[in-house]
C-alpha cells in the first residue's frame, strides 16, 4: 500500500511542479490599500484537465456560473484560474456575468494562453467589481508569475477575506521511484455551512486524470471533508473548490488501481488538512470542536444529529464559556427526531463519560470542565441504535462574532 503523507510546512501551489502562481494588490475593495494582495493568477505550463465543485446556493455568484460553463464542455482543458478578494461578484445581474467572462478573456490575454481561465471572487455581496482594477491586477500578476515559493504564498493571501492567516496544505506519495504531490491553498472564516461554506480551495497536482476521475475524486473529498464543517449555520453565493491536473508526471492514476487509491488518499487529506483550518479559523472563534455522532440506523439520521448539534447557539455559546453543558447537546440531539431513546443515550468528552445509557456521570465533572477549556477538542455522542455515524467540524460563538458581523 502506498503512503500517503501531508508535508511540514507547506508552501501552496508551489509544492506541485508544473505550475506558476502570483497575488498582487489590486485595491479592489477600493480603499486606497495598495498593500493588501487581493488577487491571485495561476497557471500551468500545460493545459489541465480540472473539476470543480461549488455552492448549492440558489443566489449563485457570477463566476461559478462562468467556471460551471467552462468544465461542462467535453474534453476540456483549462490554463489555470484568476481569483480576487474584495468583492463576491455576486447578485450582480448580467453586469456580472460579463465581468466575470471578461476577468478570464484578460488572463487569457495578459498571459498569452490560448485556453480557458476559471474564474472565482469572494468578498461583499451586491458590488460591482471594479473592472479597470481588476485588468490592472491581472496584468501585473501575468509578468510576476512564478514557481518560486514567495509568489505561490502571495498568491494563497491574495484570496484571503477576513481569514487570520494563509491556509496551505500539501500532501506526497512515492510510486515508482517518482515523488507524486497534491498541493492545496483554501480561504474562508465566515458564512461557513455547506454545501461548502464561504471558502474558496484551489487543489493543483501533477498526475495526469482525466476530467471526469478528477469531479469523482473531488466530490468524494469535499462530501467527506469541506461538506462537513460548520461555523455559523449560513451557505454562500460563491464556495467553489477546484482541482488541476498538468499530467507532468506522466503517470496516470486509472492505469493502476494503487496508484488511484493513493491519488484519492491525497486529495482527502489535502481537503481534510484545508477544512480543519478553515474552521480552526472561523470569525472570532475561540475554539475547535470535533463532533462524531455514532450509534445511528443511518449515516443520514447521524448527520441531522451532527448539524443540530453542531449550529445550536446555546450548545456553540456554552463552548465559549468553557461549559460542559451536556444537556444543551442533549436536547439538540432530540430535536433532530431521529428516534434518540435516552435509555440508550452516551455522551463523551473526548474519552471522559458524561452520559452513559441516559445516567449522568457527574463524577467526572471537573475533567469535562478542563476538556471544553482547551481549544480543541471532541465530543462523541452514541445513540447505540445502528452502525450510521457522522463527523463534523464546528466551532464556539463568541460575543466578538456579533460584533465583527453586525455591520461592514
Amino acid at each position: 500500500m502506498i503512503q500517503v503523507q501531508l508535508i511540514e510546512n507547506p508552501q501552496g501551489i508551489a509544492d506541485c511542479p508544473g505550475f506558476k502562481s502570483a497575488g498582487v494588490a489590486a485595491d479592489i475593495r477600493e480603499k486606497g490599500d495598495l498593500q493588501q494582495l487581493d488577487l491571485a493568477l495561476v497557471t500551468a505550463e500545460q493545459p489541465c484537465n480540472a473539476a470543480g465543485v461549488f455552492t448549492l446556493n440558489d443566489v449563485c455568484a457570477a463566476p461559478v456560473h462562468v467556471c460551471k460553463a467552462i468544465l461542462s464542455q467535453p474534453n476540456m482543458k483549462v490554463a489555470g484560474f484568476v481569483a480576487n478578494s474584495g468583492n463576491a461578484n455576486a447578485a450582480t445581474a448580467e453586469q456580472g456575468m460579463r465581468d466575470a467572462k471578461e476577468m478570464s478573456a484578460i488572463a487569457q490575454l495578459e498571459t498569452g494562453i490560448g485556453s480557458p481561465f476559471l474564474v472565482c471572487s469572494t468578498g461583499r455581496i451586491g458590488r460591482k467589481l471594479p473592472m479597470g482594477k481588476i485588468k490592472s491586477g491581472i496584468a501585473t500578476a501575468a509578468h510576476a508569475l512564478s514557481s518560486e515559493t514567495q509568489a505561490s504564498l502571495d498568491a494563497a493571501d491574495a484570496i484571503l477575506t477576513s481569514d487570520t492567516r494563509r491556509k496551505c496544505a500539501t500532501a506526497r506519495f512515492t510510486y515508482q521511484g517518482q515523488t507524486l504531490t497534491v498541493a492545496g491553498i483554501a480561504k474562508g472564516a465566515g458564512m461557513i455551512e455547506p454545501n461548502m461554506a464561504t471558502m474558496l480551495a484551489f487543489l493543483a497536482t501533477d498526475l495526469e486524470v482525466d476530467n471526469a476521475a478528477l469531479k469523482d475524486t473531488l466530490v468524494q473529498a469535499c462530501n467527506q471533508t469541506f461538506n462537513r464543517i460548520s461555523i455559523d449555520g449560513d451557505m454562500s453565493t460563491n464556495d467553489t473548490v477546484l482541482l488541476l491536473a498538468n499530467g507532468k508526471s506522466g503517470l496516470v492514476p486509472n492505469d493502476s488501481p494503487e496508484l488511484l487509491q493513493a491519488f484519492h488518499e491525497a486529495v482527502l487529506q489535502v481537503c481534510d488538512a484545508l477544512a480543519e483550518k478553515i474552521v480552526g479559523d472561523g470569525e472570532k472563534v475561540t475554539k475547535l470542536v470535533e463532533l462524531v455522532v455514532e450509534g445511528c440506523q443511518s449515516e443520514q439520521d447521524a448527520e441531522k444529529v451532527a448539524r443540530a448539534v453542531g449550529n445550536s447557539l446555546l450548545v456553540k455559546t456554552s463552548w465559549y464559556g468553557s461549559d460542559p453543558n451536556w444537556g444543551r447537546l442533549a436536547d439538540a440531539a432530540g430535536y433532530a427526531r431521529v428516534g434518540l431513546k435516552e435509555a440508550c443515550f452516551d455522551i463523551h468528552y473526548d474519552d471522559v463519560p458524561a452520559l452513559i445509557g441516559g445516567l449522568p456521570q457527574d463524577s467526572n465533572l471537573a475533567q469535562w470542565k478542563a476538556i471544553v477549556s482547551k481549544k480543541r477538542f471532541r465530543i462523541t455522542l452514541n445513540l447505540n441504535q445502528g452502525s450510521g455515524s457522522f463527523r463534523l467540524l464546528t466551532s464556539d460563538l463568541s460575543e466578538a462574532y456579533v460584533d465583527f458581523n453586525k455591520s461592514e
